[in-house]
């Protein structure tokens, strides 16, 4: 059985991210997965079920870190000998490529699941742009996962469109539609988060998903929400999601907000997200940049209308006044507008809710981005 070596920086994005594709992938190739050894590296084995080698990989610039994981890689990949190796998330993309050419991998595939350096500037951006360069020119099969940020990567010229594939519809794992489906959520999960939280039957309850971090939006929405509160009692904002506070912190204004509006609830990170959505009425998700975002094709599969930016990924899945509102990025104002459209017009809210999930389920069920990945690699020679 031939070999493919799945590669993230953190083992989240393999376990998490892609829950259920490396299983899926085991019955027709030996699967094995590379990823930081953290809290959560044994999940790569108990979840999928496949076999795990950590590699330490920072999601920074660390050049005596970064020569280390690409030397481990190269003793890795020239060990091993696989078919493909196929990386994901920028720096593990850099190591794994890069590492994989120089071992003789023949076929070395690298996901684009968004562009942190868009957000860069100066020679910040351009250090950045050389090292996606050099992932680019090291793999062999590049696959941004939206036909956006495909357009994005030929823009700045870090590949030949022959190069590019994006699978199926886009998205790196497409969605399971049963999961993620309002019927499956029990009343009692929804009833103990409201009695928790303090919400009543009359609320209107925005939601939002993903790291609590200044790229997501989170400054814009935490004002835009704030304002819309100091007027109107009855509405409630869920951020369900983790801080990276040396990363990229939201401002000390935005924290000082949450800290004092007891209408804004920060639940940390949740593992299982469904029972928040159930309880929603819209996803707020006004996010700087995305490859292809999974909390919406989640939050659409429920049946919840969302608000998000005009951004790639984004304006793929969201048809403006179809199953959401597309906005401006950064920009709070829109974004206030736009929440209070959909509270002043539960009539429009309850129209593209109903818009959401047959969309998702013709689009991006998981089995259609399996199935086309396996055949891209059953195609491979």
């Amino acid at each position: 059985m031939k070999k493919i070596i799945r590669v993230s920086t953190i083992p989240g994005s393999l376990w998490a991210l892609l829950k259920g594709q490396l299983r899926f992938m085991s019955d027709y190739y030996e699967v094995i997965g590379i990823s930081s050894n953290n809290s959560d590296f044994n999940r790569l084995h108990d979840n999928e079920g496949i076999r795990a080698i950590p590699v330490e990989m920072t999601r920074s610039i660390t050049p005596f870190q970064d020569l280390k994981g690409l030397y481990q890689l190269f003793r890795i990949f020239r060990k091993e000998k696989p078919f493909i190796v196929h990386s994901h998330t920028p720096k593990a993309g850099t190591l794994a490529m890069l590492a994989a050419k120089l071992a003789g991998v023949p076929h070395r595939i690298h996901t684009v699941a968004g562009l942190p350096l868009l957000e860069a500037t100066g020679l910040k951006r351009q250090l950045l742009n050389s090292v996606e360069k050099i992932t680019y020119s090291s793999s062999t099969l590049v696959l941004p996962n939206s036909f956006a940020l495909k357009d994005i990567i030929i823009q700045e010229k870090f590949c030949k469109e022959k190069k590019l594939r994006v699978i199926a519809n886009g998205s790196s794992n497409g969605i399971d539609t049963e999961h993620y489906n309002q019927m499956n959520v029990s009343k009692e999960s929804v009833d103990e988060i409201k009695d928790k939280l303090n919400i009543h039957h009359n609320d209107t309850v925005f939601l939002f998903i993903g790291r609590i971090v200044r790229d997501k939006g989170i400054d814009e929405l935490v004002e835009a929400f704030n304002n819309i509160s100091e007027s109107h009692s009855n509405v409630q904002l869920i951020l369900v999601g983790y801080k990276e506070e040396e990363l990229d912190p939201i401002s000390p204004k935005s924290e000082l907000l949450i800290k004092n509006n007891g209408k804004i609830h920060e639940v940390g990170n949740i593992e299982d997200i469904r029972p928040y959505v159930a309880l929603s009425h819209i996803l707020t998700f006004p996010s700087y940049r995305e490859g292809f975002p999974n909390v919406v094709l989640q939050a659409s599969c429920m049946e919840k209308p969302c608000i998000v930016t005009d951004i790639n990924g984004c304006n793929e899945i969201i048809e403006h006044n179809f199953n959401g509102l597309i906005i401006p990025a950064k920009n709070s104002n829109a974004l206030k507008d736009a929440m209070l459209e959909l509270y002043n017009n539960p009539d429009k809210t309850m129209m593209l809710a109903k818009n959401a999930r047959p969309n998702i389920i013709k689009k991006y069920k998981r089995d259609i981005v399996w199935n086309e990945l396996l055949d891209l690699y059953n195609n491979l020679h």
